[in-house]
């Protein structure tokens, strides 16, 4: 709808600078809001306020001088009013919102595609967290953030890629090599301490049990310089299998699980450094070689280093390697989702990607953690030995629906409270319930339709112009919002949108549907009002549509009955 209407003030600012009514140099961006009291319009305008500076004249005056050119003939717009110091008021035929109706019913689930993506390749890669134990429940936000972001993008027409960055290089795989080799050699009987930064889970334990179904004792006799390799290879495919199986219960699925090692086994790390140092992006000193941080533009307080004295590369360096890889993968823009404690890791990674010849291809999504309560009482994020509530436990207790809802209910860079005894209610107090309820609601009004013999007739033949109550008005008018919420989630990389807006769509047909209870004439199905009933359900299938489409974007169901 916000396009049409863009249309229609271009279109007039154009008539009205040809005919000397108005002079301006440079069109500003048209935006419009939505009115909230619908005596003053659908949607208002400040254009006439953003131009009053350009064209030295009063706002009003401006209003004026664009209101005289706009052409109502062929547009959705039914009329146009001044009003306060210059804001121009769209007031909607109500013909377009019942043709919307039939638009939303025809197109199903693609109404709110939209092709702005222009089938641009887009890499989103999220959690990609060391496989060294399970998911936590501080992974799965990101999980989720990353998931619903990749779906609206697609959504949006970009050609999307999910990664998941297996970081299987590195001290955090070697800890988890000794963890394992310790309590290996513990559950044979060797008195072998766990090493201070080792892993205490109780899991490690099942990982060495793994082993010794597998091999016995076939390594308790040798030096563990011999077996480390094994138990660290070993290790990492069985969290990461581990964490695969849980990730996918969540359902989150990934196109491509990409091997830290696989850039030092393939010797892109090296490669790419020794590119950026010819062409004077790293240098060398004391030694070692660094990144001029400090002189990508990026605000690096300084510049790092990337392959130490000894020789041995930085974490750095394969993270240089792994985005050159992107961008040799075809990718143009990239979305990396982190956890907020990585935000000062952000200017040097977009130092790098400024390097690498690609200054404006990188988004960083930062993710805050997750709280989880009781009843509004704080529950303990940690166990005895330290471990965070994982996924598993959570997805246990509230299921996957409520969990992936709530992850989504709020910006990602905020702190969010999931209170696991209201995502368990079945009230409208739980928001996901709340909305779930509204589909099921719908599929029963059909049902109990469909058992007293009531058919829909063709759309075409549906009188939509029954449609008057204002909350029904208000319903079409927020389902013509959905692809405008698309777009804008997809443009500043804001997945809750989707979140917020399915909790209106549905709030407003709960109280919609309601008025039935206060009156029969208010029901969707009037028995003695034929045509009156089947223009009411073909709003329901609408907001039917809407609600499985918007969702479907946030992977959680949309159940029938409940």
């Amino acid at each position: 709808m916000e396009q049409l209407l863009k249309d229609v003030l271009t279109d007039a600012l154009t008539r009205a600078k040809a005919a000397g009514d108005l002079q301006f140099d440079l069109l500003p961006e048209i935006a419009f809001r939505r009115s909230t009291d619908k005596e003053h319009g659908d949607f208002a305008s400040t254009l006439a306020m953003q131009l009053a500076s350009q064209a030295k004249r009063a706002p009003r005056d401006i209003a004026q001088a664009i209101s005289k050119h706009i052409q109502l003939e062929h547009s959705p717009v039914k009329k146009v009013e001044i009003a306060g110091p210059g804001f121009l008021n769209f007031f909607i035929n109500q013909q377009y919102w019942y043709e919307l109706l039939q638009t939303i019913v025809a197109q199903q689930e693609n109404y709110g595609r939209l092709t702005i993506g222009q089938q641009k390749n887009v890499q989103v890669e999220f959690v990609s967290s060391n496989p060294t134990g399970p998911v936590h429940v501080g992974h799965g936000r990101g999980a989720i953030v990353g998931d619903v972001m990749a779906s609206i993008l697609a959504y949006a027409g970009y050609n999307v890629q999910r990664e998941y960055y297996v970081n299987d290089a590195g001290a955090q795989l070697e800890r988890i090599g000794r963890s394992t080799w310790c309590r290996y050699m513990q559950l044979h009987g060797k008195d072998v301490p766990m090493q201070e930064d080792g892993y205490q889970g109780d899991y490690v334990f099942d990982i060495a049990r793994k082993i010794i179904e597998q091999d016995g004792d076939k390594y308790v006799n040798l030096p563990v310089e011999e077996t480390l390799s094994f138990f660290k290879k070993f290790s990492c495919e069985y969290v990461l299998d581990w964490m695969k199986a849980d990730l996918a219960r969540f359902r989150v699925k990934y196109d491509c699980w990409f091997s830290e090692q696989s850039l030092y086994d393939s010797g892109e790390v090296l490669r790419v450094i020794e590119r950026l140092k010819g062409e004077g992006w790293v240098y060398e000193q004391d030694g070692a070689l660094w990144f001029k941080s400090t002189s990508a533009g990026h605000e690096d307080e300084k510049d790092r280093v990337v392959v130490r004295a000894d020789g041995r590369p930085t974490y750095f360096a394969s993270d240089i390697a792994y985005h050159d890889n992107k961008f040799q993968r075809g990718f143009e823009k990239l979305i990396n989702v982190w956890g907020a404690d990585h935000h000062g890791y952000v200017p040097r990674l977009k130092g790098v990607i400024k390097a690498l010849g690609h200054p404006d291809a990188l988004e960083v999504m930062l993710v805050q953690m997750v709280s989880l309560l009781r009843n509004g009482e704080r529950v303990s994020m940690s166990t005895r030995a330290g471990e965070f509530v994982t996924l598993a436990e959570v997805l246990d207790e509230v299921g996957v629906d409520a969990t992936r809802f709530f992850f989504n209910m709020r910006r990602s860079d905020s702190q969010l409270d999931f209170d696991l005894e209201v995502a368990k209610q079945q009230s409208k107090e739980n928001p996901v319930y709340y909305v779930q309820y509204a589909h099921a609601r719908i599929c029963s009004v059909f049902r109990e339709a469909d058992r007293q013999g009531i058919n829909m007739p063709d759309p075409s033949a549906i009188d939509c112009s029954r449609l008057a109550l204002p909350e029904e008005m208000a319903l079409i008018s927020e389902l013509a919002h959905f692809p405008k919420v698309i777009g804008i989630s997809a443009r500043d990389l804001e997945p809750h949108r989707v979140t917020y807006y399915v909790q209106e769509v549905a709030g407003l047909f709960h109280a919609y549907y309601n008025l039935g209870n206060k009156s029969a004439q208010h029901r969707v199905v009037v028995t003695d009002d034929l045509a009156l009933t089947h223009a009411r359900m073909f709003l329901l299938s609408a907001i039917r549509v809407v609600l499985r489409n918007a969702l479907g974007l946030l992977g959680v169901s949309a159940p029938e009955q409940m």
